[in-house]
């Protein structure tokens, strides 16, 4: 923050933080409850403060995105396992094998959404992912072809991990809460790409139709990329012959199999932009 941007004439929070860095060395200034609160790691993360973490995670990315004027993304959901086609002979399953075509598509995809959202004044169709390996390296990786940036959202996990290389590191983000980053993923969604996955991918999935299909969001193109993987492994007309979910439900999402498939999905969706009405007891 500059002088000029500063909105308040008080001292600045930043100014006190590294001042009290700098100060004597007591008993006094040794105790933990001298720290700044908003610069004790200890007291921010204390139970207590749950909800201001929540706070802070939704503050945090959606302030710097507007900051950096995003102003729509399109949403890439996928297996972290699928492999690049160079890399394919390390998968551990013949299915995984396969599958690693969807890693161009998903590459080729988030290309074409890049160079499309360049040609807008305003940083349009930005590419979004879980920031992650497979299909979501594909995503930053087809964005970067393009010469544009794409965001990263990624989650810490009890295992290793680290954003991909191709993400754009000013949009890369990391969060603790499942929730939070899930709302992050759809804010400023006008479209959602979901190849094959493992749980993760059918959790984001299956929340936003949900959303939609309670009318808590938007409609906005769901796009499945696979129809042979997607109808293996979810028996759609069995809910519908069930009466859990009504025909109507069935088109809320269409299958693709290839990156032009679904860009021209997107550009014929009936329903972009509406409200969806929520029929009771459906």
């Amino acid at each position: 923050m500059t002088e000029q941007s500063r909105a308040h004439p008080f001292r600045d929070s930043s100014e006190d933080r590294q001042a009290s860095h700098h100060i004597p060395d007591t008993p006094q200034t040794r105790s933990p409850t001298y720290a700044l609160a908003f610069d004790d790691p200890e007291f921010l993360g204390r139970e207590e403060l749950r909800p201001v973490r929540l706070q802070l995670e939704l503050l945090k990315p959606d302030l710097v995105m507007n900051e950096a004027g995003i102003k729509s993304t399109v949403v890439m959901f996928g297996g972290a396992r699928i492999p690049a086609p160079a890399d394919k002979d390390t998968a551990r399953t013949e299915t995984l094998r396969d599958l690693s075509k969807y890693y161009d598509q998903a590459r080729e995809f988030a290309r074409l959404l890049t160079i499309e959202g360049l040609k807008t004044p305003e940083l349009e169709k930005v590419v979004v992912t879980g920031g992650g390996p497979g299909v979501m390296e594909a995503g930053s990786r087809g964005a970067a072809d393009a010469g544009g940036v794409s965001i990263g959202l990624n989650i810490v996990l009890p295992h290793e991990q680290a954003p991909n290389e191709y993400v754009t590191p000013e949009l890369c983000f990391n969060f603790h809460y499942f929730a939070i980053r899930k709302m992050h993923f759809l804010m400023r969604a006008e479209a959602v790409a979901v190849f094959p996955g493992g749980f993760g991918t059918l959790d984001e999935l299956f929340e936003s139709l949900t959303l939609i299909q309670t009318g808590r969001m938007k409609q906005i193109p769901i796009l499945l990329f696979g129809r042979e993987f997607w109808e293996k492994i979810i028996d759609w007309h069995a809910l519908e012959d069930a009466g859990t979910i009504s025909p109507d439900d069935l088109k809320l999402f269409r299958f693709v199999d290839t990156a032009e498939e679904a860009i021209e999905a997107m550009e014929t969706w009936e329903e972009k932009g509406q409200k969806r009405r929520v029929i009771p007891g459906r």
